[in-house]
């Protein structure tokens, strides 16, 4: 058949291999001739892709029964051939089931941790991509840099966004939110207007409407560009809309918010539920249209309360914005800080710049800046990660190991396959193809226990992880995975095993499975090292939460009750306060916003010694609206001056600070001197020092000053009859307020979550450093069987000559526990400098003492005495007789 010489273009070659290695021989010339004419010709005539794509299709249409090269091929001999392999594969794992299942075990397991970790770090990092422009949304960042001492933060002031979007044409859209529980935001009582009972909420926030166009939040109702351009609007999500008008389109529609019944929210829109990768997540999203916390807030560069966002223009040089961004330092900023005759403005200016932070950023990369969100981390990201791999790892030596100890018993089989003709290829291809199948069995039983451990993870890690069964890349990615973890685990012992020269093996002289043990004595120490690593580290994590909690703090956290949401009491608040104090279980009580717990307000301020504004530098305060029983009540320590008197009329413009504030103000003698913020105060009282952020942090400057804060009741309660107590104060609520229900927690409760995140991680330390354990005592488990059986006869001979039981002990333990010791050696240094690193990111610390290292050894030897115990005193019981009736 002539064919048309074109050598400018060919058939694809991937298409021609294909058709030659399935098609019948009868058939391949005439079809494979036919085809490249026709792919010749459409290439002339039409395009050179469209031949292409012609020839691909006609190949595919002869994958049909008729067409395909029957038996007798060479495909078919490779089939056979690894078939042949399988059921070889098969009847090993049944003839060895003890080794089979610890090698099925410990890989599952280890697939097992793999797949929960990998859920979890797919999860972290999906954050914030779902948004449609996230590509072009930033955060800006202020960055204050003190010779080479750096602080980040991600608040500004009111008119800061307003000021981007007007001064850089880059900028598309600038937005802000304000979640300062100073100003009512976070959680709140409210209620439908056409009903009495109020309901506890939480996730409320003041935000701009442009904040809602940068995200393009998907409504449900309204309309994106409207539903906060009015003041007085209020925006809520799906999950809430069902909550309080289920089955109905709440737009228009009216709430109150702590009983403000002449100030109610008019629903604007109904938006989906944040997801749950994204770093906002508010419920209830009241419009900053029309709102001052304060007269002239709007227009005031000297508070910075509000997290700013920006949009940026298509093709914007993002690096290049950043430096023009820094133009609203001295153009707002400095004029401001030179009216309020800062001594140190010009130099303030030089040392504050801006930054814009990708919003993908924000939930992992956002350590060290100041912000009111909670992130992840993601070097604990890469940890996690590490420790599954580290524990697929183990798993992989376990199957190393046991396949190479158990050498010398293949060894026959491979002596007699390289005599009768099989070429070392087809050997390898025999042990790669048992190694695949034990992965395969490994990855389906390892899927199974990660699915059944999900609850549990997610429970550990806070999450609410699927397993991702109905995802069409699930399936393929697990086969195609336990085709390379197979591979991987199966190489060396393929290799090793398949090197056996025929005429040692025949002649007996091959026992190389417990001779040659030096690769599997350093996999052993691989393991252990890795194991005892996560021991220490999980160690330090408990005592480092036990310190935390533990730790003298400056304030008593005990018997403690906070009584929540109690400003919609209005002008009741004192009523309650003085009827909890009429009963006996309550020793005291105050009223305040204003705790040392995350969560509660804060409010920070520039503080000078009073006449000093103009020379010295502003000290960075907290100051706390408290009455006068607060100090008393949480059982802080005055240690110069006095408490505030409530018959003293003048403390109204007196201060009691922290000695922490007297030291930054220079303050030896601080009783009677004068401070002042925008107003002046006379010091009254120096209370000791007291941690009021989390032990993360140092003690910051910190005072107190007389005022309504009434949000929060705290009451010092007697919890000999907790019960009878809160039946008590119930009755006090129900009297004063008969529409909302009582809500209270424990300070010490309170205080504990703020360390939730670490106790998180030492659980999950605590349970992957059981699972590497587990992993890890599966292999020696089995290689003391394996030494057992290698050493039977010697072990008898010895026993007749007079052994005792402990020597016969003693000979099969010791190799191993020396191994246990090298690797506490080794695993020591390593999770010293790893757990050392990760303290420095508490200001208040445990010690890594050396007790801590001697108890992870204990319990590694321990615990590999207690797996090859059993082997050992079985070997030491046998008959002699039964191991030497042979010889």
């Amino acid at each position: 058949m002539s064919r048309p010489h074109h050598t400018e273009h060919k058939p694809p070659a991937l298409a021609t291999r294909l058709l030659t290695g399935f098609l019948r021989d009868d058939l391949l010339e005439e079809v494979q001739g036919d085809l490249e004419e026709g792919f010749y010709y459409t290439a002339r005539t039409k395009s050179i892709f469209k031949a292409k794509l012609h020839y691909w299709y006609e190949v595919l249409h002869y994958l049909r029964p008729f067409a395909i090269r029957k038996s007798g091929s060479q495909n078919l001999n490779h089939y056979a051939m690894f078939q042949n392999y399988f059921k070889i594969g098969w009847r090993n794992m049944n003839k060895q089931r003890m080794y089979s299942f610890i090698k099925v075990g410990g890989f599952a397991l280890g697939v097992a941790a793999c797949l929960l970790i990998s859920l979890y770090i797919k999860d972290e990092l999906s954050y914030d991509l779902h948004y449609p422009d996230a590509d072009r949304i930033y955060r800006v960042i202020g960055v204050y840099n003190d010779n080479g001492e750096i602080e980040k933060g991600a608040w500004f002031q009111a008119p800061f966004a307003n000021a981007l979007k007007q001064d850089y044409p880059e900028i598309e859209k600038a937005g802000r939110y304000n979640s300062s529980e100073l100003f009512g935001a976070g959680s709140n009582q409210i209620r439908r207007d056409d009903q009495l009972e109020n309901t506890y909420e939480e996730g409320f926030v003041y935000a701009d409407q442009e904040l809602l166009e940068i995200f393009q939040i998907p409504m449900v109702y309204g309309n994106l560009k409207h539903c906060l351009d009015e003041p007085g609007t209020l925006v809520i999500t799906k999950r809430k809309a069902d909550k309080y008008f289920p089955n109905e389109n709440p737009v228009g529609k009216l709430m109150v918010m702590n009983d403000q019944v002449k100030d109610p929210l008019k629903i604007g829109g109904v938006i989906q539920d944040f997801p749950s990768n994204s770093h906002l997540n508010f419920d209830f999203i009241v419009t900053m249209k029309g709102r001052q916390f304060w007269d002239g807030e709007q227009n005031y560069w000297g508070a910075t309360n509000y997290p700013t966002y920006i949009l940026v223009k298509q093709g914007t040089d993002v690096a290049q914005l950043e430096k023009k961004m820094n133009g609203v330092i001295s153009k707002y900023m400095l004029p401001m800080w030179l009216k309020e005759e800062r001594a140190n403005a010009y130099d303030l200016a030089k040392k504050v710049s801006l930054t814009l932070q990708p919003v993908k950023d924000i939930h992992l990369r956002s350590a060290g800046i100041e912000d009111p969100l909670s992130h992840g981390d993601i070097r604990f990201v890469w940890l996690f990660g590490a420790i599954a791999i580290f524990i697929l790892l183990l798993a992989c030596v376990n199957f190393i190991n046991l396949s190479t100890a158990k050498s010398a018993n293949r060894a026959k089989e491979v002596g007699l396959r390289k005599t009768v003709g099989s070429m070392r290829s087809n050997i390898i291809n025999q042990f790669l193809t048992e190694s695949l199948l034990y992965s395969f069995f490994s990855f389906v039983l390892g899927m199974f226990i990660a699915w059944l451990l999900l609850p549990y993870f997610n429970m550990l890690a806070s999450k609410h992880l699927e397993f991702p069964w109905g995802e069409w890349w699930f399936v393929p990615l697990m086969f195609a995975a336990s085709i390379v973890i197979g591979l991987i685990a199966g190489i060396y012992p393929s290799f090793y095993l398949s090197s056996f020269k025929p005429i040692a093996v025949l002649k007996g002289n091959l026992s190389r499975g417990s001779k040659n043990a030096t690769t599997r004595s350093a996999l052993v120490v691989f393991q252990f090292t890795t194991s005892i690593a996560l021991i220490i580290a999980t160690v330090i994590i408990y005592r480092q939460v036990e310190y935390i909690l533990n730790k003298k703090i400056g304030f008593e956290k005990d018997q403690v009750l906070l009584i929540q949401g109690t400003n919609t009491l209005g002008d009741k608040v004192k009523t309650f306060k003085d009827e909890l104090l009429q009963l006996s279980q309550v020793k005291s009580a105050t009223v305040s916003d204003y705790l040392p717990i995350r969560g509660t307000k804060r409010n920070g301020n520039a503080f000078w010694n009073d006449g000093k504004q103009k020379e010295e530098k502003s000290v960075g305060v907290q100051i706390w609206e408290v009455d006068p029983d607060y100090i008393k009540t949480l059982g802080m320590k005055i240690v110069d001056g006095r408490d505030f008197n409530r018959d003293i009329v003048s403390d109204s413009a007196s201060i009691i600070i922290n000695q922490k504030m007297a030291k930054e103000l220079g303050l030896k003698d601080p009783i009677g001197r004068r401070v002042a913020n925008w107003r002046p105060y006379t010091i009254i009282g120096v209370v000791e020092d007291f941690n009021f952020e989390s032990l993360r942090e140092e003690i910051h400057p910190l005072c107190f000053v007389l005022g309504n804060s009434p949000r929060i009741v705290s009451a010092k309660v007697d919890t000999q009859d907790m019960a009878g107590t809160l039946a008590s104060i119930e009755a006090i609520w129900k009297k004063l307020s008969p529409h909302q229900p009582i809500r209270y927690t424990f300070l010490d409760e309170s205080f504990s979550r703020m360390y939730d995140d670490v106790k998180r991680m030492g659980s999950i330390f605590t349970s992957f450093a059981i699972l590497a354990i587990v992993v890890a005592c599966l292999g020696l488990f089995a290689l003391s069987a394996f030494m057992v059986e290698q050493r039977g006869k010697e072990i008898s001979i010895r026993l007749v000559l007079g052994a005792s039981l402990n020597s016969i002990f003693n000979l099969l333990t010791l190799n191993f526990i020396k191994l246990v010791l090298i690797s506490m050696l080794i695993a020591a240094p390593l999770a010293w400098y790893m757990m050392q690193k990760w303290l420095e990111d508490f200001s208040y610390r445990t010690e890594i003492t050396w007790d801590i290292f001697v108890l992870a050894g204990a319990m590694s030897i321990l615990i590999a005495l207690l797996t090859i115990s059993y082997q050992s005193i079985r070997a030491a019981l046998v008959k002699p007789v039964n191991n030497l009736r042979s010889e």
